[in-house]
């Protein structure tokens, strides 16, 4: 199928078009960006400037945060991508449907005999969507990627940090002299020990124990470390000994991690259950059934040939 030089045209123009909205769009956000750093004067380090944002209230903004991305245009930078990915996967599907893609490939599913090939119809058709699909869905899927990662990253500096608090605060230190004892230690791209680090600014900036305890839970927000916090805002509340309390959760946490590992081996084989029966069973069935069952049709043929042939 011969394309016209005016459909050539119109998806030039209309890519263009994009490509122009999009540095509209661009602009516009480095210019509010410009405009706030002027207003509110904030810090140029990137990593101070996110330690100074407030918790977020919108849910998209909640999610972006917690995946680490806290820059005060991460929503709007992850809505226009969002939006000029799925533009460009629409045009994608629209080339492809003016290509006669979709048309070539129902002819030559029609072509199969037996009418098998009429069953891959609502492939075809969704494989055409496809693009727009994986396009318009892959900054969700990088943001989603991000969280988990953050997420295992503090699930395994959590258990030796715990250790090492406990370790301190029974050698005499403080809870807020142990902690930048291990932020002095640690590495400081881990997101637990930069939260660390804001938690001690806050602190610094006149916020209660607990309250700085309770955003430090919020900002991270994983099972493991929220219970934590909360043994220690108790222990603060009633003056417990607070390296006692911390023994005691870094011995659960290791428990917990033991019982997750158990449950994950135990969930191996009925994982191991869909592939077996999909890719497997297939194969060793043609390979045990296959040769007897071409015996068969090759016999039928013999005795059918004559009573054919006689009619």
């Amino acid at each position: 199928m011969m394309i016209s030089t005016r459909a050539i045209w119109i998806l030039a123009c209309g890519m263009g078009g994009c490509l122009f909205l999009a540095l509209v769009w661009w602009q516009s956000l480095r210019l509010r960006g410009m405009v706030q750093h002027r207003l509110f004067d904030v810090e140029a380090d990137s990593s101070d400037a996110s330690s100074l944002q407030s918790d977020p209230q919108g849910r998209l903004s909640r999610w972006l945060f917690l995946a680490g991305f806290r820059h005060p245009r991460s929503e709007a930078f992850f809505i226009g991508l969002t939006l000029m990915l799925a533009l460009v996967g629409a045009g994608l599907v629209w080339l492809f449907y003016l290509l006669g893609t979709i048309e070539l490939a129902l002819q030559l599913l029609f072509l199969i005999p037996g009418g098998v090939g009429e069953v891959f119809v609502p492939v075809v058709y969704l494989a055409t969507w496809m693009p727009f699909l994986l396009l318009a869905g892959l900054p969700a899927l990088v943001v989603r990627a991000a969280r988990r990662k953050r997420v295992l990253m503090v699930e395994q500096d959590l258990p030796l940090t715990l250790d090492l608090l406990a370790t301190l605060a029974e050698a005499g230190l403080g809870f807020d002299s142990a902690i930048q004892k291990i932020i002095d230690t640690q590495p400081g791209e881990r997101p637990l020990f930069l939260e660390f680090r804001t938690f001690q600014r806050d602190l610094l900036a006149g916020r209660s124990r607990i309250d700085a305890l309770r955003r430090l839970s919020r900002r991270l927000e994983v099972i493991w470390f929220g219970i934590f916090v909360s043994a220690v805002i108790q222990a603060e509340q009633i003056g417990a000994g607070l390296a006692e309390v911390l023994r005691i959760q870094a011995e659960d946490l290791r428990n917990r991690r033991r019982e997750r590992a158990l449950a994950f081996a135990m969930a191996i084989p009925v994982k191991l259950l869909v592939p077996l029966v999909v890719c497997f069973l297939p194969g060793i069935f043609v390979a045990a059934i296959g040769a007897p069952f071409y015996q068969i049709l090759q016999t039928l043929d013999t005795l059918l040939a004559p009573v054919t042939g006689a009619g």
